[in-house]
């Protein structure tokens, strides 16, 4: 399961993130910049951002235990390590 919270700071959105995964259970802070909710979510809206980083959650969780996941980024960090987040999420 995955929550996220989302909260307005200036001109991005911090969220905090809770996951319990396998038995196994983590917090994490997300930074979501404007270019972020333009490139890959559908509105600039609290919901839109929950939306997306709890998207991206699902997606990291695929590919790694929630331990792997660093404890603080920002969202356009994920396509570094996997290229394929970007051809996913990518609005049309």
């Amino acid at each position: 399961m995955v929550r996220v919270r989302a909260e307005a700071k200036d001109d991005h959105w911090l969220t905090e993130v809770t996951v319990e995964h396998a038995g196994q259970h983590s917090q994490h802070a997300v930074t979501v910049r404007r270019a972020d909710l333009e490139r890959w979510a559908g509105g600039i809206e609290r919901r839109d951002v929950e939306d997306l980083v709890e998207r991206s959650f699902d997606f990291l969780l695929e590919r790694e235990p929630p331990s792997s996941i660093l404890a603080t980024f920002e969202l356009s960090v994920i396509q570094r390590y996997f290229p394929d987040y970007d051809r996913m999420f990518r609005r049309r």
